[in-house]
């Protein structure tokens, strides 16, 4: 007994020395438990709603307030005719849109079933599941004008999903996993590669050489970008192949969204190479860094609109946040670059200022 409490003595003095470890001990359980806490949820509210009223009466205004008052819904936009309404899906501004046809209020006076139409965006099956759910529930509450609680409206719910017709999830599962499998690949890889160089002590000798920084991180950046290119590439066309993956839209929007991800991971992985010493911590940093935001802050599983506006803020420095919605809007829905050239922009403006602080880290350290 005295033997054992002299070693745990001494590891607990170890411990108290080793600063970083007592923090990672300390911080990763409460990082871990707000992060899930959080993000982690099943429960989707706020969801975007436009509506396309063709019968301007009180009544259809009532039946819109209804889908507000529930909790679920939020009024973004109205629309006037199909067109404005499928150009507010592609770009993702908003996810249902309730058309009440001309002659609602007359059918429900009348006693003749109203049809009233829910266009839902599918390129998320699960959530566009739980939207029909939801607007269904709220279509059978309604009640006629001036009857009593026990008298239903005539309303028959046609609903309609765009992009997905049959709710299949791996069309929503697998754009996801191109993201997060391509995101991974790159930063693990580019993060590696430099701290290689530093354990070897050959690092030392390249700064020795002819060779300034920037030649330096794109001779060893570009081939890990060519092999994650064409990995992201054959990942697509083997889910094409495998599970039937559509692809409704441009392969050159394709390829430039996908090559615009890569280089911003790439650029990740530089900065990750040039803060650790050993590749057993830029490999737990860059899994760190790019396993569990795009798996869990990207909208790849779980939607944002119905996470903490805390960490939708977060959810903004994600790239794969930005990556799904140009790799979807590309693959299931056909949209042109007018859909998603914010996205794009994001993606640029992470890769230049991830690249950008790479390259001083690196300078710093090479002077």
């Amino acid at each position: 007994m005295r033997s054992l409490l002299a070693v745990a003595r001494k590891e607990l003095r170890q411990i108290r020395r080793d600063r970083q470890t007592l923090l990672v001990m300390a911080f990763v359980p409460v990082f871990f438990l707000l992060l899930y806490g959080y993000a982690l949820n099943f429960d989707i509210r706020h969801i975007a709603m436009a509506v396309e009223d063709r019968d301007h009466t009180p009544e259809s205004r009532a039946l819109v307030s209804s889908f507000v008052s529930s909790g679920y819904f939020e009024l973004v936009a109205t629309v006037g005719n199909t067109r404005e309404a499928e150009r507010l899906l592609d770009r993702n501004d908003a996810r249902a849109i309730l058309v009440i046809p001309e002659g609602y209020s007359r059918d429900l006076r009348t006693g003749i079933t109203s049809p009233v139409q829910v266009i839902v965006n599918g390129d998320n099956a699960n959530t566009a599941t739980t939207v029909i759910g939801y607007a269904s529930s709220i279509l059978r509450s309604v009640r006629m004008p001036g009857a009593s609680d026990q008298a239903p409206a005539p309303i028959n719910v046609e609903p309609r999903i765009w992009y997905n017709p049959e709710l299949r999830s791996t069309l929503f599962l697998v754009p996801g996993l191109i993201a997060y499998i391509s995101m991974i690949t790159a930063v693990v890889s580019t993060a590696l590669s430099v701290v290689r160089e530093k354990e070897r002590g050959t690092m030392e000798q390249v700064r020795m050489a002819p060779l300034s920084p920037l030649p330096f991180i794109i001779g060893k950046t570009l081939p890990y970008l060519v092999i994650s290119f064409v990995s992201a590439i054959l990942v697509i066309l083997s889910a094409m192949l495998l599970f039937d993956l559509p692809m409704r839209g441009s392969w050159p929007l394709l390829l430039g969204a996908i090559a615009l991800f890569l280089v911003g991971a790439q650029a990740q992985g530089l900065l990750i190479s040039t803060i650790a010493d050993t590749q057993q911590v830029a490999f737990q940093v860059a899994l760190l860094s790019s396993l569990l935001p795009t798996m869990i802050l990207s909208g790849f599983i779980f939607p944002i609109s119905s996470m903490p506006t805390v960490v939708q803020w977060i959810t903004h420095i994600v790239p794969a946040r930005y990556f799904l919605v140009a790799l979807r809007a590309v693959v299931l829905k056909g949209a042109d670059i007018t859909a998603f050239w914010q996205d794009l922009l994001a993606l640029a403006i992470f890769a230049i200022v991830a690249m950008g602080l790479a390259s001083l880290r690196l300078r710093r350290q090479w002077a």
